[in-house]
Protein backbone atom coordinates (compact mmCIF):
# COMPACT_ATOMS: atom_id res chain seq x y z
CA UNK A 1 0.00 0.00 0.00
CA UNK A 2 1.80 3.12 -1.47
CA UNK A 3 -0.89 5.66 -0.56
CA UNK A 4 0.29 9.11 -1.92
CA UNK A 5 0.26 12.01 0.58
CA UNK A 6 0.09 16.05 0.31
CA UNK A 7 3.93 16.38 0.86
CA UNK A 8 4.67 13.28 -1.56
CA UNK A 9 5.67 10.75 1.34
CA UNK A 10 3.26 7.76 1.68
CA UNK A 11 1.11 6.84 4.10
CA UNK A 12 2.53 3.41 4.59
CA UNK A 13 6.19 4.77 4.77
CA UNK A 14 4.91 7.38 7.56
CA UNK A 15 3.26 4.24 9.23
CA UNK A 16 6.48 1.91 9.51
CA UNK A 17 8.87 1.52 12.46
CA UNK A 18 11.47 -0.94 13.09
CA UNK A 19 12.43 -0.41 8.77
CA UNK A 20 15.73 -2.31 9.45
CA UNK A 21 13.63 -5.61 10.58
CA UNK A 22 10.95 -5.02 8.12
CA UNK A 23 13.14 -4.69 5.14
CA UNK A 24 15.41 -7.97 6.32
CA UNK A 25 12.26 -10.11 6.94
CA UNK A 26 10.40 -8.76 3.63
CA UNK A 27 14.19 -10.25 1.65
CA UNK A 28 14.35 -13.20 3.37
CA UNK A 29 10.35 -13.90 2.38
CA UNK A 30 11.43 -13.15 -1.34
CA UNK A 31 12.83 -16.56 -1.20
CA UNK A 32 9.78 -17.88 -0.45
CA UNK A 33 7.25 -17.38 -3.29
CA UNK A 34 3.70 -18.29 -4.05
CA UNK A 35 4.93 -21.44 -5.82
CA UNK A 36 6.86 -22.46 -2.44
CA UNK A 37 3.12 -22.16 -0.55
CA UNK A 38 1.56 -23.99 -3.36
CA UNK A 39 3.57 -27.37 -3.25
CA UNK A 40 3.67 -27.60 0.71
CA UNK A 41 -0.19 -27.51 0.35
CA UNK A 42 -0.53 -29.70 -2.36
CA UNK A 43 1.98 -32.35 -0.33
CA UNK A 44 0.21 -31.25 3.01
CA UNK A 45 4.02 -30.53 4.27
CA UNK A 46 5.48 -28.41 7.24
CA UNK A 47 7.41 -25.33 5.85
CA UNK A 48 11.11 -26.73 7.31
CA UNK A 49 13.26 -24.26 4.96
CA UNK A 50 11.00 -21.28 5.75
CA UNK A 51 11.16 -21.87 9.32
CA UNK A 52 15.06 -22.65 9.68
CA UNK A 53 15.66 -19.32 7.66
CA UNK A 54 13.36 -17.38 10.08
CA UNK A 55 15.40 -19.11 13.15
CA UNK A 56 18.62 -18.46 11.90
CA UNK A 57 17.84 -14.69 10.94
CA UNK A 58 17.02 -14.70 15.00
CA UNK A 59 13.77 -13.59 14.32
CA UNK A 60 11.87 -16.60 16.38
CA UNK A 61 13.73 -15.63 19.46
CA UNK A 62 12.73 -11.84 19.28
CA UNK A 63 11.68 -12.30 22.47
CA UNK A 64 13.49 -14.38 24.25
CA UNK A 65 15.59 -12.45 26.82
CA UNK A 66 19.43 -11.93 25.43
CA UNK A 67 21.17 -13.41 28.44
CA UNK A 68 19.53 -16.92 27.66
CA UNK A 69 20.54 -15.70 23.11
CA UNK A 70 18.19 -14.37 21.70
CA UNK A 71 16.77 -10.66 20.80
CA UNK A 72 15.35 -9.52 23.48
CA UNK A 73 13.24 -7.26 21.92
CA UNK A 74 9.47 -5.83 22.53
CA UNK A 75 6.49 -7.15 21.53
CA UNK A 76 5.94 -4.77 18.43
CA UNK A 77 9.25 -5.89 17.37
CA UNK A 78 7.71 -9.32 17.11
CA UNK A 79 4.59 -8.15 15.86
CA UNK A 80 6.23 -6.31 12.93
CA UNK A 81 7.80 -9.56 11.95
CA UNK A 82 5.11 -11.70 11.93
CA UNK A 83 3.15 -8.29 10.13
CA UNK A 84 5.86 -8.54 7.16
CA UNK A 85 5.78 -12.11 6.84
CA UNK A 86 2.09 -12.00 6.24
CA UNK A 87 2.63 -8.91 3.83
CA UNK A 88 5.00 -10.87 1.88
CA UNK A 89 2.68 -13.39 0.83
CA UNK A 90 4.18 -16.16 3.36
CA UNK A 91 2.57 -17.78 6.64
CA UNK A 92 3.94 -17.23 9.94
CA UNK A 93 0.86 -20.45 11.58
CA UNK A 94 4.13 -22.85 11.62
CA UNK A 95 6.05 -20.68 13.99
CA UNK A 96 4.41 -18.13 15.37
CA UNK A 97 3.40 -20.21 18.42
CA UNK A 98 6.90 -20.31 19.76
CA UNK A 99 6.91 -16.88 20.05
CA UNK A 100 3.67 -16.24 22.51
CA UNK A 101 4.07 -19.69 24.34
CA UNK A 102 7.51 -19.40 25.05
CA UNK A 103 6.21 -16.16 27.50
CA UNK A 104 4.62 -18.95 29.59
CA UNK A 105 7.99 -20.52 30.24
CA UNK A 106 10.06 -17.42 30.60
CA UNK A 107 7.61 -15.47 33.39
CA UNK A 108 6.64 -18.69 35.22
CA UNK A 109 9.42 -21.17 34.72
CA UNK A 110 12.20 -21.77 37.04
CA UNK A 111 15.15 -20.58 36.26
CA UNK A 112 16.67 -24.01 35.79
CA UNK A 113 13.98 -24.81 33.16
CA UNK A 114 14.66 -21.19 31.68
CA UNK A 115 18.28 -22.01 31.28
CA UNK A 116 17.32 -25.61 30.34
CA UNK A 117 15.24 -24.89 27.44
CA UNK A 118 15.62 -21.26 26.14
CA UNK A 119 18.77 -21.24 24.50
CA UNK A 120 18.14 -23.85 22.84
CA UNK A 121 14.59 -22.56 21.52
CA UNK A 122 16.62 -19.44 20.69
CA UNK A 123 19.14 -21.53 18.49
CA UNK A 124 16.56 -23.78 17.02
CA UNK A 125 17.91 -26.67 18.85
CA UNK A 126 14.79 -26.70 20.57
CA UNK A 127 11.63 -26.16 18.72
CA UNK A 128 8.30 -24.78 21.19
CA UNK A 129 6.02 -24.49 18.56
CA UNK A 130 3.09 -27.10 20.07
CA UNK A 131 0.19 -25.92 22.57
CA UNK A 132 -2.67 -28.18 24.41
CA UNK A 133 -5.03 -26.73 25.10
CA UNK A 134 -8.31 -27.34 23.30
CA UNK A 135 -10.62 -30.30 23.96
CA UNK A 136 -12.82 -31.74 21.10
CA UNK A 137 -15.92 -31.88 24.15
CA UNK A 138 -15.14 -28.35 25.82
CA UNK A 139 -14.01 -26.36 23.03
CA UNK A 140 -13.49 -22.62 24.57
CA UNK A 141 -14.75 -23.70 27.88
CA UNK A 142 -10.52 -24.43 28.71
CA UNK A 143 -12.30 -24.37 33.47
CA UNK A 144 -13.93 -27.74 31.70
CA UNK A 145 -11.14 -29.81 30.15
CA UNK A 146 -11.19 -33.12 30.88
CA UNK A 147 -7.21 -33.96 30.64
CA UNK A 148 -6.00 -34.87 33.82
CA UNK A 149 -2.34 -34.96 35.29
CA UNK A 150 -2.26 -37.31 38.70
CA UNK A 151 0.65 -36.27 40.83
CA UNK A 152 2.06 -40.06 41.89
CA UNK A 153 5.49 -39.72 43.93
CA UNK A 154 7.90 -37.93 41.43
CA UNK A 155 5.93 -37.95 38.48
CA UNK A 156 2.89 -37.30 36.91
CA UNK A 157 0.53 -39.77 35.10
CA UNK A 158 -1.42 -37.57 32.60
CA UNK A 159 -4.28 -39.50 30.10
CA UNK A 160 -6.79 -37.22 28.08
CA UNK A 161 -6.67 -35.59 24.63
CA UNK A 162 -6.39 -32.62 23.05
CA UNK A 163 -7.43 -30.84 19.45
CA UNK A 164 -6.50 -28.73 17.45
CA UNK A 165 -2.87 -29.42 18.34
CA UNK A 166 -1.26 -27.65 15.40
CA UNK A 167 2.86 -28.57 14.86
CA UNK A 168 2.84 -31.24 16.81
CA UNK A 169 4.44 -33.41 14.72
CA UNK A 170 7.19 -30.60 14.40
CA UNK A 171 7.40 -29.65 17.89
CA UNK A 172 10.41 -31.05 20.43
CA UNK A 173 8.48 -29.41 23.43
CA UNK A 174 4.66 -29.25 24.11
CA UNK A 175 3.17 -26.62 26.33
CA UNK A 176 -0.13 -28.57 28.05
CA UNK A 177 -2.28 -27.47 30.54
CA UNK A 178 -4.34 -30.32 32.05
CA UNK A 179 -6.34 -30.61 35.58
CA UNK A 180 -4.05 -31.58 38.48
CA UNK A 181 -7.28 -31.23 40.61
CA UNK A 182 -10.94 -32.26 39.97
CA UNK A 183 -13.48 -29.38 39.51
CA UNK A 184 -15.78 -30.82 41.60
CA UNK A 185 -12.60 -29.96 44.29
CA UNK A 186 -11.83 -26.69 44.03
CA UNK A 187 -13.31 -23.63 45.13
CA UNK A 188 -12.82 -21.84 41.50
CA UNK A 189 -13.74 -23.56 38.26
CA UNK A 190 -10.50 -21.91 37.15
CA UNK A 191 -8.63 -23.34 39.88
CA UNK A 192 -6.40 -26.61 39.69
CA UNK A 193 -4.93 -26.32 36.46
CA UNK A 194 -1.76 -26.75 35.57
CA UNK A 195 0.91 -26.17 32.94
CA UNK A 196 3.95 -28.70 31.63
CA UNK A 197 6.21 -28.47 29.53
CA UNK A 198 6.22 -32.19 27.64
CA UNK A 199 9.29 -33.68 25.68
CA UNK A 200 7.49 -34.61 22.95
CA UNK A 201 10.35 -37.19 21.97
CA UNK A 202 10.57 -38.58 24.82
CA UNK A 203 6.55 -38.70 25.17
CA UNK A 204 6.07 -40.58 22.13
CA UNK A 205 7.62 -43.46 23.33
CA UNK A 206 5.59 -44.34 26.55
CA UNK A 207 1.96 -43.21 26.48
CA UNK A 208 1.30 -40.24 24.06
CA UNK A 209 0.24 -40.22 20.40
CA UNK A 210 -0.40 -37.99 17.88
CA UNK A 211 -2.78 -38.31 14.52
CA UNK A 212 -3.31 -35.35 11.61
CA UNK A 213 -6.21 -33.35 11.19
CA UNK A 214 -6.97 -32.58 7.85
CA UNK A 215 -8.29 -29.22 7.43
CA UNK A 216 -9.19 -26.35 5.28
CA UNK A 217 -5.88 -24.77 5.61
CA UNK A 218 -2.12 -26.28 5.73
CA UNK A 219 -1.36 -25.70 9.24
CA UNK A 220 -0.56 -29.65 10.07
CA UNK A 221 -2.63 -29.14 12.94
CA UNK A 222 -3.39 -32.61 14.88
CA UNK A 223 -5.06 -34.54 17.89
CA UNK A 224 -2.92 -35.76 20.29
CA UNK A 225 -4.11 -38.47 22.21
CA UNK A 226 -2.58 -39.25 26.46
CA UNK A 227 -2.56 -42.75 27.92
CA UNK A 228 -1.17 -43.06 30.92
CA UNK A 229 1.77 -41.06 29.89
CA UNK A 230 4.02 -40.36 32.64
CA UNK A 231 6.41 -37.13 33.05
CA UNK A 232 8.83 -35.82 36.06
CA UNK A 233 7.49 -33.32 38.69
CA UNK A 234 10.30 -31.29 36.97
CA UNK A 235 8.12 -30.57 33.74
CA UNK A 236 5.50 -28.46 36.17
CA UNK A 237 6.02 -24.93 35.51
CA UNK A 238 5.32 -22.59 38.17
CA UNK A 239 3.02 -23.76 40.70
CA UNK A 240 0.17 -26.35 40.65
CA UNK A 241 -3.02 -25.26 40.37
CA UNK A 242 -2.07 -21.68 38.81
CA UNK A 243 -1.89 -23.23 35.52
CA UNK A 244 -5.14 -21.01 33.80
CA UNK A 245 -3.80 -17.46 35.39
CA UNK A 246 -0.45 -18.34 33.45
CA UNK A 247 -2.06 -19.10 30.18
CA UNK A 248 -4.24 -16.07 30.56
CA UNK A 249 -1.34 -14.36 31.20
CA UNK A 250 0.38 -14.90 27.56
CA UNK A 251 -2.86 -15.05 25.97
CA UNK A 252 -2.96 -11.03 25.57
CA UNK A 253 0.54 -11.46 23.36
CA UNK A 254 -1.11 -13.93 21.29
CA UNK A 255 -3.96 -11.41 20.67
CA UNK A 256 -1.65 -8.68 19.29
CA UNK A 257 0.84 -11.08 17.34
CA UNK A 258 -2.17 -12.97 15.15
CA UNK A 259 -3.62 -9.30 15.05
CA UNK A 260 -0.19 -8.01 13.44
CA UNK A 261 -0.62 -11.37 11.29
CA UNK A 262 -4.03 -10.13 10.08
CA UNK A 263 -2.34 -6.69 9.52
CA UNK A 264 0.16 -8.09 7.25
CA UNK A 265 -2.44 -9.90 5.30
CA UNK A 266 -4.81 -7.18 4.74
CA UNK A 267 -1.98 -5.24 3.55
CA UNK A 268 -1.10 -8.15 1.06
CA UNK A 269 -4.81 -8.52 -0.20
CA UNK A 270 -5.11 -4.58 -0.30
CA UNK A 271 -2.11 -3.98 -2.76
CA UNK A 272 -2.85 -7.13 -4.82
CA UNK A 273 -6.21 -6.22 -5.35
CA UNK A 274 -5.45 -2.89 -5.83
CA UNK A 275 -2.58 -3.40 -8.42
CA UNK A 276 -4.67 -5.94 -10.04
CA UNK A 277 -7.46 -3.43 -10.66
CA UNK A 278 -5.13 -0.92 -12.20
CA UNK A 279 -3.97 -3.62 -14.83
CA UNK A 280 -7.35 -5.82 -15.75
CA UNK A 281 -9.21 -3.82 -18.42
CA UNK A 282 -12.50 -4.45 -19.37
CA UNK A 283 -14.66 -2.50 -21.79
CA UNK A 284 -11.84 -0.69 -22.39
CA UNK A 285 -10.42 0.79 -19.37
CA UNK A 286 -9.28 -0.53 -16.25
CA UNK A 287 -11.68 -2.39 -13.74
CA UNK A 288 -10.49 -0.34 -10.66
CA UNK A 289 -11.92 2.94 -12.31
CA UNK A 290 -15.41 1.17 -11.27
CA UNK A 291 -16.63 2.68 -7.77
CA UNK A 292 -17.60 -0.66 -7.38
CA UNK A 293 -14.45 -2.27 -7.83
CA UNK A 294 -12.68 0.67 -6.38
CA UNK A 295 -14.68 1.37 -3.02
CA UNK A 296 -14.49 -1.93 -1.02
CA UNK A 297 -10.73 -1.96 -1.75
CA UNK A 298 -10.57 1.29 -0.29
CA UNK A 299 -12.94 0.88 2.53
CA UNK A 300 -10.81 -2.26 3.51
CA UNK A 301 -7.23 0.12 3.60
CA UNK A 302 -9.13 2.49 5.70
CA UNK A 303 -10.15 -0.62 7.91
CA UNK A 304 -6.94 -1.80 8.36
CA UNK A 305 -4.93 1.72 9.19
CA UNK A 306 -7.61 1.87 12.11
CA UNK A 307 -7.32 -1.20 13.16
CA UNK A 308 -3.51 -0.95 13.35
CA UNK A 309 -3.73 1.80 15.46
CA UNK A 310 -5.45 0.16 17.96
CA UNK A 311 -2.98 -2.76 17.50
CA UNK A 312 -0.03 -0.56 18.42
CA UNK A 313 -1.86 1.20 21.10
CA UNK A 314 -2.16 -2.89 23.06
CA UNK A 315 2.13 -3.25 22.07
CA UNK A 316 2.66 0.21 23.89
CA UNK A 317 0.53 -0.77 27.17
CA UNK A 318 1.94 -4.27 26.80
CA UNK A 319 5.51 -3.58 26.46
CA UNK A 320 4.78 -0.97 29.63
CA UNK A 321 3.89 -3.32 31.58
CA UNK A 322 0.27 -1.69 31.66
CA UNK A 323 -2.99 -3.72 31.92
CA UNK A 324 -4.00 -4.19 28.24
CA UNK A 325 -6.89 -7.03 27.40
CA UNK A 326 -9.23 -4.27 26.51
CA UNK A 327 -6.82 -2.96 23.35
CA UNK A 328 -5.70 -6.60 22.39
CA UNK A 329 -8.38 -8.31 22.51
CA UNK A 330 -10.07 -5.23 20.52
CA UNK A 331 -6.65 -5.37 18.26
CA UNK A 332 -7.29 -8.66 17.22
CA UNK A 333 -11.10 -8.44 16.79
CA UNK A 334 -10.44 -5.41 13.97
CA UNK A 335 -7.61 -6.45 12.43
CA UNK A 336 -9.20 -9.86 11.64
CA UNK A 337 -12.52 -8.07 10.45
CA UNK A 338 -10.15 -6.22 8.24
CA UNK A 339 -8.12 -8.91 6.88
CA UNK A 340 -11.45 -10.67 5.90
CA UNK A 341 -13.06 -7.82 3.90
CA UNK A 342 -9.80 -7.20 2.23
CA UNK A 343 -9.40 -11.03 0.91
CA UNK A 344 -13.12 -10.42 0.07
CA UNK A 345 -12.79 -7.54 -1.48
CA UNK A 346 -9.37 -8.91 -3.22
CA UNK A 347 -10.93 -11.89 -4.18
CA UNK A 348 -14.01 -10.50 -5.70
CA UNK A 349 -11.84 -8.06 -7.72
CA UNK A 350 -9.81 -10.84 -9.16
CA UNK A 351 -13.12 -12.43 -10.35
CA UNK A 352 -13.28 -16.11 -11.55
CA UNK A 353 -8.92 -15.88 -11.28
CA UNK A 354 -9.23 -15.15 -7.76
CA UNK A 355 -10.10 -19.39 -7.66
CA UNK A 356 -6.89 -19.99 -9.66
CA UNK A 357 -4.04 -21.31 -7.01
CA UNK A 358 -1.50 -19.47 -9.43
CA UNK A 359 -2.69 -15.72 -7.79
CA UNK A 360 -2.59 -17.19 -4.16
CA UNK A 361 -5.47 -15.51 -3.75
CA UNK A 362 -7.56 -18.31 -2.96
CA UNK A 363 -4.96 -19.40 -0.75
CA UNK A 364 -4.63 -16.47 1.76
CA UNK A 365 -8.29 -16.05 1.38
CA UNK A 366 -8.46 -19.49 3.08
CA UNK A 367 -6.32 -18.91 5.62
CA UNK A 368 -7.26 -15.28 6.79
CA UNK A 369 -10.66 -16.48 7.36
CA UNK A 370 -9.25 -18.86 9.36
CA UNK A 371 -8.77 -15.56 12.35
CA UNK A 372 -12.48 -15.05 12.76
CA UNK A 373 -12.70 -18.19 14.85
CA UNK A 374 -8.58 -18.57 16.33
CA UNK A 375 -7.19 -18.36 18.48
CA UNK A 376 -10.28 -16.59 19.96
CA UNK A 377 -13.64 -16.10 18.08
CA UNK A 378 -15.60 -12.78 17.74
CA UNK A 379 -18.23 -13.47 19.63
CA UNK A 380 -15.86 -14.05 22.84
CA UNK A 381 -14.77 -10.88 21.94
CA UNK A 382 -17.59 -9.26 21.99
CA UNK A 383 -18.50 -10.54 25.32
CA UNK A 384 -15.15 -10.27 26.91
CA UNK A 385 -15.59 -6.07 26.05
CA UNK A 386 -19.56 -6.48 26.58
CA UNK A 387 -18.83 -7.74 30.22
CA UNK A 388 -15.24 -6.85 31.62
CA UNK A 389 -15.13 -3.42 29.91
CA UNK A 390 -18.52 -1.77 29.46
CA UNK A 391 -20.25 -3.73 32.61
CA UNK A 392 -22.78 -5.61 31.61
CA UNK A 393 -24.26 -8.87 32.88
CA UNK A 394 -22.28 -11.90 32.15
CA UNK A 395 -23.09 -13.43 28.59
CA UNK A 396 -21.70 -17.01 29.21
Amino acid sequence: MQTATTDGTTMMELGQDYPEIREAVSRLCAEFPGSYWRDLEAAEDYPVKFVEALTEGGFLSALIPEGYGGMGMPLRAASVILEEIHASGCNAAACHAQMYIMGTLLRHGSEDQKRSYLPKIATGELRLQAFGVTEPTTGSDTPKLKTRAERKGNEYVINGQKVWTSRAFYSDLMLLLARTTPVDQVKRRTDGLSVFLIDMKEALKSGMSISPLKAMVNHNTTEVFFDDLHIPTSALIGEEGQGFRYILDGMNAERVLVASECIGDARWFIKTGADYAGQRQVFGRPIGANQGVQFPIARAYAECRAAELVLRQACALFDSGQPCGEDANMAKLLASEASWHAGEACLQTHGGFGFAREYDVERKWRETRLYQIAPISTNLILAYLGQHVLGMPRSY
